[in-house]
């Protein structure tokens, strides 16, 4: 994951750096750590390639965490690419019903158009299934990481007045229950 250093150094960066070393983006907040993770899935199944600096570039406008929007992005790696391209593939047949549409026609459109129609056919209906999935992962993050964000934060707080608690009945000579 890339540093505050290393983004202020980058070459593509530079004209922008002093933004993306605003400290308030660098901050892990109860607002900013879901809109990193939405942003960060956003970016990472919308494009193919640079989906770190376009997670860190929507970062700025929406005030969201940098570098979690930054590490999110790693859910589609080079590992898993072919998974998640299967997984679009299915998605967009899914979403645009096009085994239904296309019915016994199906075969015919193969053998017409040949293989630069199927191939478009195949590629059309994956890059709409990524575009699905960017949609709803961000929103499904976005909700998911709100929750845990809250739950970790209650239990800190929770923590932290149980110790205070004990502390205070120290002082006053009480037994601990």
């Amino acid at each position: 994951m890339p540093t505050r250093e290393e983004m202020a150094r980058n070459r593509f960066l530079k004209p922008i750096a002093h933004r993306f070393l605003s400290p308030e983006l660098w901050r892990f907040t109860r607002r900013s750590v879901p809109r990193g993770v939405a942003l960060g899935l956003f970016a990472a199944f919308i494009v193919p390639i640079g989906q770190i600096f376009l997670a860190a570039f929507l970062a700025l406008p929406a005030r969201a965490n940098v570098p979690l929007s930054a590490l999110v992005t790693f859910v589609t790696n080079p590992f898993t690419l072919p998974f998640w391209l299967y997984f679009a593939n299915q998605t967009g047949r899914f979403v645009l019903n096009i085994d239904a549409a296309m019915g016994a026609n199906a075969g015919h459109l193969a053998q017409d158009g040949g293989a630069l129609a199927r191939w478009l056919e195949v590629g059309g209906v994956t890059a709409f299934g990524f575009l699905v999935l960017a949609v709803v992962s961000a929103g499904v993050g976005y909700v998911a990481s709100s929750f845990i964000w809250r739950f970790i934060i209650s239990r800190r707080r929770s923590k932290r007045l149980a110790r205070m608690e004990a502390r205070l009945d120290e002082r006053l000579g009480k037994p601990g229950e």
